[in-house]
């Protein structure tokens, strides 16, 4: 079977001849310990999204259609000093960043979000400006030319790459989590709105891509969870951002597209039954710190959802036992059942050593092809 063959199949709960090797990714300070233990540099491309050979990581491709803010704010730098920095960043956000401990661009703790564009209408109408679909840098310089190798691709495909776009993605970014979940009460029109205006971007930006190659899958980025639940409620979630979702979902399966994701970190449970009835068929990563429970959520939803991730990154920091328990207590049983693709739940952070990482990967390719 290819590559686009075997997810297909998953996404369908039918049998492969082995299941997909995917991965998220790695952090800039894992990189450099795992060269300093033993791994080649000059091996590694580190785009897991895409595949990694050298690893075994099987191949997908992600549509470079720019979802983004174009064009960007203008980075401005307020304050410095040796341990931190005070930026603003393209979205038109003011961040303070750590800088102590930075390897390769990954930050060894999240920035501080001190100030955001979008506070009212106004402000509101003057960040539109920059989300115009028709933008012609949006779409890749050789279109034509990518089209046609999608057409006749062996790899799934996806629409966007990672961490584009999503609903309550965008709105955190213009917004703040804390002045959103105000926003839902004091200005409920505002948040509808701007909710409205995403789903006409979302749709207006793809239709081109949707009419020139058939599309595999569709991903929201959300990350709406935090590991006490989800950053929203049920009523929320229903309300305001169910029927967009639902217009997208529309959009896209008129083009065919049969597969709608929902990436968050965290726990978001409780929203699931209302993901469901809006069109999504997918989550990831299933955060396990979060208790987002893969056999737990098998059976209860079923064949409703395909499922991907669930494996604890912190099993990996122990020993080989470890490693063992936690792939055998999850990975066959959710195999054998259908509509799962193992990875863990998160990018791989620097307390994993090598070792373990390499007995993972070589465990988890053994249950892959049904050992």
């Amino acid at each position: 079977m290819t590559d686009r063959e075997r997810f297909l199949n998953v996404m369908e709960f039918k049998p492969v001849d082995r299941y997909p090797n995917y991965e998220l990714g790695v952090w800039g300070q894992t990189i450099e310990r795992w060269y300093s233990e033993g791994l080649p540099r000059d091996v590694c491309y580190w785009n897991w999204f895409e595949g990694e050979p050298y690893f075994e990581i099987d191949r997908r491709m992600f549509i470079p259609v720019n979802a983004r803010i174009i064009p960007a704010f203008d980075e401005e730098v307020i304050e410095e000093n040796d341990r931190y920095i005070i930026f603003r960043d393209g979205v038109g956000r003011i961040r303070k960043a750590m800088k102590e401990g930075t390897v390769r661009g990954t930050r060894p703790s999240m920035d501080q979000y001190i100030d955001f564009p979008v506070k009212d209408k106004k402000s509101f109408e003057e960040i539109k400006r920059r989300y115009n679909p028709h933008s012609p840098i949006r779409y890749p310089m050789w279109w034509d030319e990518m089209v046609r190798l999608w057409r006749d691709r062996d790899y799934p495909l996806c629409l966007f790459v990672n961490a584009q776009i999503g609903f309550y993605w965008t709105l955190r970014e213009w917004v703040g989590t804390e002045n959103l979940s105000y926003m839902f009460y004091d200005d409920p029109n505002l948040v509808h709105e701007m909710l409205d205006f995403i789903a006409d971007f979302i749709i207006e930006l793809s239709t081109k891509a949707l009419s020139s190659v058939q599309i595999d899958y569709f991903n929201f980025s959300e990350d709406f969870a935090g590991k006490g639940g989800p950053l929203i409620s049920p009523k929320i979630y229903k309300e305001f951002f169910a029927p967009r979702v639902k217009r997208v979902v529309e959009h896209f399966q008129k083009y065919g597209v049969k597969y709608f994701w929902v990436d968050s970190d965290g726990n978001f449970e409780v929203l699931i039954p209302y993901m469901i009835e809006a069109g999504i068929n997918g989550i990831w990563p299933l955060e396990q710190a979060a208790g987002m429970d893969p056999i737990k959520l098998r059976k209860k939803y079923g064949k409703d959802l395909v499922l991907l991730g669930g494996i604890d990154k912190r099993e990996l920091t122990k020993d080989k036992a470890s490693i063992e328990k936690e792939l055998y207590s999850k990975v066959p049983y959710l195999l054998e059942y259908g509509g799962y693709i193992p990875h863990l739940d998160h990018t791989f952070p620097p307390d994993i050593p090598y070792d373990n990482f390499l007995y993972y990967m070589e465990l988890k390719k053994k249950l892959l092809r049904g050992g």
